[in-house]
């Protein structure tokens, strides 16, 4: 059963998403949390996953990050991951207050982006029982520097140097395509799989998808560590889903960072890229994440 939800931010940002219930059962129900990665929205595929733990005795909380989908926020199309964080947070506080959720059984689930801002947000916030990140981002500055040739890094900081002084003035951020069609073109996720995947995928299954975000969200981007939280999860059991041949959230720094993690965790590695987890590799994906949270959250 799904039920459209709201709840607010604890800045009082009001996010918009799904309640997913188990179909047998009264509750209260053990409950994951659930956002999607970089510029994407909840129909981008997060619905089989939500259905599939429905199917298993699991709630889910399903929602698009501020500023993007159906969610409220402004700047449009700008991505914060620490107001994402937050985000992550704040559905806790609201699941936890549903009379449908047991509250002391919390899982957080994060694919791409959400996949770091998970392992950030299972270090922090005990009161999430277990973690499933799958294709993690590990290190914005690291990540950047393999999807960008040095000699347009530059350039790049140049860009953001005006764009923050065009912001201070208060005119409008500079905005950048998500992705291209033309790989080597400016965009914030440079790969052909990512253009393949957002635009057929847009077409099918999420039109209020946009192909742009502020320059800024890329800075931030760039920025961000999410992987220096990994040693600080357990004992929060952790497992991590990683495709091997991915090139955009680059497979092998997410198997150094699982290296760093500490005990309880389990790794899964999946044969195909970085979108083959929503697709191709879904059932194996979906099954694995279903019996991480059946054996830390209803067999615990």
């Amino acid at each position: 059963m799904r039920n459209d939800i709201e709840f607010k931010t604890d800045d009082g940002i009001t996010l918009r998403g799904w309640h997913y219930l188990p179909d047998n059962g009264k509750g209260p129900f053990p409950t994951i949390i659930m956002a999607h990665g970089y510029s994407a929205v909840k129909e981008m595929y997060l619905d089989k996953f939500a259905e599939v733990f429905a199917n298993a005795g699991f709630a889910s909380i399903v929602y698009d990050h501020r500023n993007f989908g159906a969610s409220d926020g402004e700047p449009r199309q700008e991505i914060d991951p620490w107001l994402q964080i937050r985000g992550y947070r704040d559905a806790i506080t609201y699941a936890q207050s549903l009379k449908e959720t047991d509250a002391a059984r919390i899982g957080v689930w994060g694919s791409s982006y959400s996949g770091a801002h998970v392992l950030v947000v299972a270090a922090l916030d005990r009161r999430v029982q277990v973690v499933v990140s799958q294709v993690p981002l590990i290190s914005g500055h690291d990540n950047a520097r393999r999807l960008i040739r040095a000699d347009f890094i530059a350039g790049f900081q140049a860009m953001c140097e005006e764009d923050r002084r065009r912001r201070y003035f208060g005119e409008a951020p500079t905005m950048s395509p998500v992705v291209a069609e033309d790989p080597t073109a400016a965009s914030a996720l440079p790969t052909a799989d990512s253009w393949e995947w957002f635009t057929s995928t847009h077409k099918s299954r999420a039109p209020s998808w946009k192909n742009e975000v502020t320059l800024r969200s890329i800075e931030m981007f760039m920025d961000y560590e999410p992987g220096a939280y990994i040693g600080y999860i357990s004992p929060t059991p952790l497992l991590m889903i990683v495709g091997l041949t991915d090139h955009l959230t680059v497979a092998d720094q997410a198997l150094a960072a699982y290296e760093r993690a500490l005990h309880p965790k389990k790794l899964l590695t999946l044969k195909g890229g970085h979108f083959d987890a929503y697709i191709k590799d879904f059932n194996a994906a979906s099954s694995a994440a279903t019996a991480w949270f059946t054996e830390h959250l209803l067999d615990a």
